[in-house]
């Protein structure tokens, strides 16, 4: 791995200083996690978060005096803000002159704060407070490594010539330099912004910014709204973009070309931005051409860095418990002629999701803890596998049928949908605060009886099951009331006895199916919450919302056990892993993630949609992630190699909807354009060959064969698609609002 610092050119080390710091605190933040333990770091505005911060830039301050590198500290001061106190009202909040800058501004502030533990530091969750308790200081700071700035006439002058020579270059190599444009424009654009230059910085805009490429128009659009110095205080977007360093990965050829044309022209402004703003991720070999760069482009802070997509995932099914199979229905099975019941469950067991042996990619069954089967558990294991020797072997020639579950006269807004496992019941999220479940079988809803009627019942009776349900309450839904905002997901538990559902009111509330009432209100994030899911194996569940992190949670804890933190922008969806090992999230800020829920570290970063990701589904067998966005693409992902290995184009609008089927032949999509398509999922995942080559590099290159890969599609009449599932035979159930616009 070879990052831009391998040469610098007319420029101080020292430089480097102030945005290490920053974006190692946020790769620490995306990386860690704690359990249980939230509750110990305050969200005062003030408190502690504020004061890590202050005890880290005096560590350093403290070092580079030790040492004698006086140099350094006036730069480091100069670079983190400290000279600017009448902007930041000081560093505790109390006025602070001109007059103590020159010698003892560093003395002062650490007479000030308290450094106990400056060296160590604090739980790694507490980061994730800073940026909205102390936001301000932090932009202030941050923003502090614009004000190193040239001539704002020759802004243009620049920007040209770095375009002119661009072009001017062999094809192979002004692919991978093209990638430069767009984190340049943005960066000379804040720093005419951030020192007042207005005019320049709006002719700036309005000459270059249409040359970037098309995905990158609506951060464009949020950038053009910020025309002066008071604007970008505050601004979550540019404090990202500042602070995550944009990573560009280039060939050596080319990085050698970009590094002589700046030396021969020495154009310092140019490098002084790329050494301070963006990360590039040098390799050796041949330069990547358009069409692959393309694939991997389009995320809010550019691709991944490799070596984050190096880490081992155990991405196999852990061993099925043994389950005895009563002895009737072995003699039934028996009596069958041909005994094609066996045959059937034998070639299922072999192509399916549950594996009997021990995956060698398989993490240890212990791994992380996991609740112990029940009775009822293990009677609804074994409808299950006796229900699949009756599923249908799905193919490109033995396609699905498609029940369509149509929402009419939704005028309270339908906004998420899900149906248990056993597809016996089907929850709605509405946007008026209300959660409405339905019984899709003959069989009625029905309310355990009063405890006092309890009381009454004889406990060893073999239909006790029964006896404990109230008759009168019986009706074909139930309406649960509780949030205070639109509910935006509902989750239904493996066991069917709990559902979840996720707010606009930053809640997620878990309700029973026995007394349909509400258990619990797990309270964490501070905005909406846009997703929550279920473990496979129960217990656990994660949710996602506008805070920009997800929050892994159990039943029986009011805290999160893990926080999830890396992504630049809203969590829109989150899947686990068939596992459960794994979770999934994907973002507004185009990437999807995957974490690890034993220690909280992100082990893959997935980059190549243009917009919002806005569904996830894994694949049966824990290989492969699909991923739709509003860019109406699914993209297939190899999580074992961490790489893009497919696109599926054919949708027109956002893709609400993923689903393999319960063999993993067919992937279901479902889209607002009022469709549900079907992939060949086998063929996508057989035609690709990943070496080693490959997965060292990242040189991916994608076959255009969507409409090879298209089985059908199916149109309904005016109803977007929010929700697919396939039952435990591979039918295809769909659902949606109808919508007479």
């Amino acid at each position: 791995m070879a990052a831009v610092q391998d040469g610098p050119m007319e420029l101080d080390t020292e430089k480097e200083t102030k945005p290490e710091i920053l974006s190692d605190g946020t790769s620490k933040l995306s990386g860690n996690t704690a359990s249980g333990t939230l509750s110990s770091s305050p969200l005062t505005a003030g408190g502690a978060p504020k004061q890590e911060d202050q005890q880290t830039l005096i560590a350093v301050l403290q070092f580079l005096r030790r040492n004698k590198l006086s140099e350094s500290v006036e730069i480091l001061r100069r670079e983190a803000g400290l000279e600017d106190q009448e902007d930041s009202q000081t560093l505790d909040g109390s006025g602070g002159g001109k007059g103590d800058r020159d010698g003892g501004e560093a003395n002062s502030l650490l007479s000030r704060v308290s450094i106990t533990s400056a060296a160590a530091p604090q739980s790694t969750l507490t980061p994730i407070t800073v940026k909205r308790a102390n936001e301000q200081l932090d932009v202030s700071v941050v923003l502090s490594a614009y004000s190193q700035q040239g001539d704002p006439s020759l802004y243009q002058v620049y920007y040209s010539g770095l375009k002119n020579f661009i072009e001017s270059v062999l094809d192979c190599h002004r692919a991978e330099l093209s990638q430069l444009f767009y984190p340049l424009f943005v960066h000379m654009y804040l720093e005419l912004v951030y020192n007042n230059h207005e005019n320049e910085a709006k002719a700036f805009f309005e000459k270059f910014g249409g040359d970037q490429e098309c995905y990158y128009q609506d951060d464009l659009r949020v950038l053009c709204g910020l025309t002066k110095k008071e604007h970008l205080k505050g601004n979550e977007v540019l404090l990202d973009f500042r602070t995550s360093r944009f990573v560009l990965r280039i060939s050596r050829d080319s990085y050698q070309l970009l590094k002589r044309h700046l030396q021969e022209r020495h154009n310092n402004q140019i490098w002084n931005i790329i050494q301070e703003h963006l990360y590039i991720d040098i390799f050796d070999g041949m330069p990547r051409s358009k069409s692959q760069i393309d694939s991997m482009s389009g995320s809010f802070a550019g691709e991944a860095r490799r070596e984050v997509n190096k880490v081992k995932v155990f991405h196999g099914l852990l061993k099925e418990p043994e389950i005895e199979v009563p002895l009737d229905d072995e003699e039934d099975e028996a009596e069958n002629e041909e005994g094609k019941p066996k045959k059937k469950k034998t070639k299922k067991d072999s192509m399916g999701s549950k594996s009997k042996k021990q995956d060698p990619n398989a993490p240890q069954q212990n791994r992380i803890p996991l609740p112990e089967l029940k009775d009822s558990d293990k009677l609804d294991k074994i409808m299950y596998m006796k229900e699949s020797t009756k599923r249908i072997r799905l193919g490109p020639e033995n396609l699905p049928s498609i029940c369509f579950y149509s929402f009419l006269n939704a005028y309270q807004g339908l906004t998420a949908v899900d149906f248990t496992d056993d597809s016996s019941l089907l929850a709605g999220g509405f946007a008026d605060s209300t959660v409405r479940i339905w019984s899709v079988t003959p069989k009625k809803l029905r309310k355990v009886k009063s405890a006092g009627e309890l009381n009454l019942i004889d406990k060893e009776s073999d239909d006790v099951l029964e006896r404990i349900m109230d008759e009168k309450t019986a009706s074909e839904s139930k309406i649960l009331c509780g949030h205070s905002g639109p509910v935006y997901s509902v989750s239904f538990s493996p066991d069917r006895n709990y559902l979840l559902s996720s707010s606009e009111d930053g809640t997620v509330r878990l309700w029973s199916l026995q007394t349909f009432t509400c258990l619990v209100g797990y309270k964490g994030h501070n905005y909406p919450v846009w997703d929550t899911h279920f473990s496979p194996f129960g217990y656990y569940f994660v949710s996602g919302g506008h805070d920009r992190v997800a929050r892994l949670w159990a039943t029986d804890h009011y805290q999160p056990l893990r926080i999830f933190a890396g992504h630049l922008a809203d969590v829109t969806c989150t899947r686990f892993h068939p596992n459960s090992n794994y979770v999934a999230t994907g973002s507004t800020d185009r990437t999807i993630r995957l974490w690890d829920v034993l220690n909280g570290n992100c082990v893959r970063i997935f980059t190549g949609h243009k917009g919002p990701v806005h569904s996830l589904a894994f694949s049966p067998n824990g290989k492969f992630l699909a991923s739709g966005s509003t860019d109406g693409r699914v993209l297939l992902w190899d999580i074992g190699h961490g790489l893009m290995i497919g696109e599926l184009k054919g949708h027109t609008d956002t893709i609400y909807a993923l689903k393999f089927s319960r063999d993993g032949e067919i992937l279901a999509s479902g889209s607002m354009d009022n469709t549900v398509r079907l992939w060949d999922s086998t063929k996508a995942f057989d035609d690709v060959e990943t070496d080693d080559f490959t997965a060292a590099t990242g040189h991916i290159h994608l076959p255009d064969n969507s409409q090879e890969l298209l089985l059908g599609t199916y149109h309904s009449k005016s109803t977007p698609v929010t929700h697919l599932h396939f039952t435990r035979r591979n039918l295809l159930l769909a659902a949606g609002g109808y919508s007479s616009q």
